[in-house]
């Protein structure tokens, strides 16, 4: 009576871990789509790393949504084999859990270069991008109120007829033709970069996903161990009331 009164207790508390994996599924979900879109919003990136990190957050999410749901529907039903496809598949979600976050903290280590070559790859572009391509970049600088990759002689040689001329996005106050030989002028022209901010941003954001990745990854540790300890209550032939 006493395992008995054990295997009950293990079969609601992995009941109670797979829904707290569901969640944690849809937190990934939604996580990862707030991250592509900042990135997206900021910076065009090239790099695979950087673009992916996200991706594979969302990827998994779904993934770990749908697992939580079978996981529960085996805890309730006690069905050996439904549990133990569940350990295993929770098993790979967590190994691919770490390389997401091992991928970010390497993108993380290298931001500054990736996000150097970007922006000055946007900024040297620009005057014969696309429509899009401009306004992606002048909605960067008016959001973070900055100009150009270091600073505003950037953009030197890449816009306009005028050596001294920035987008208009630039400006302090956003107005038509207000970069047009404004280039240092302090009072109408950011003079920060948008190099040191972009960064700032996407190292919370990368931050988030690794705490999140490793968080949810000790969670499933966990969910697989009392996965494993009912297996074995089923196997041993007790019956879970």
């Amino acid at each position: 009576m006493g395992v008995e009164g054990g295997m009950k207790c293990v079969k609601y508390l992995l009941f109670f871990f797979n829904f707290i994996f569901w969640l944690c599924g849809l937190a990934l979900i939604v996580l990862g789509v707030l991250v592509q879109v900042a990135l997206h919003k900021t910076v065009v990136i090239n790099n695979v790393s950087a673009s992916s990190a996200p991706i594979v957050l969302i990827v998994v999410g779904v993934v770990v949504f749908f697992i939580a749901f079978f996981g529960c529907c085996g805890a309730w039903k006690e069905s050996y084999c439904m549990v133990t496809m569940f350990s295993i598949l929770l098993g790979l979600i967590i190994i691919t859990e770490i390389g997401a976050a091992i991928a970010g903290y390497v993108f993380r280590g290298n931001l500054t270069v990736i996000v150097h070559e970007s922006l000055n790859d946007m900024v040297t572009k620009y005057s014969n991008g696309t429509d899009e391509f401009q306004k992606a970049l002048d909605n960067l600088q008016i959001d973070l109120k900055c100009c150009g990759v270091i600073n505003a002689t950037d953009w030197r040689g890449n816009f306009g007829s005028g050596t001294n001329s920035v987008p208009d996005s630039c400006c302090v106050n956003v107005t038509a033709g207000c970069g047009q030989g404004a280039m240092e002028d302090s009072s109408k022209v950011h003079q920060m970069g948008c190099q040191t901010v972009v960064e700032e941003l996407l190292k919370k954001n990368i931050m988030w996903v690794i705490v999140a990745a490793l968080v949810i990854a000790f969670l499933q540790i966990m969910g697989i161990i009392f996965a494993c300890m009912l297996m074995r209550g089923i196997r041993s032939g007790y019956e879970v009331m």
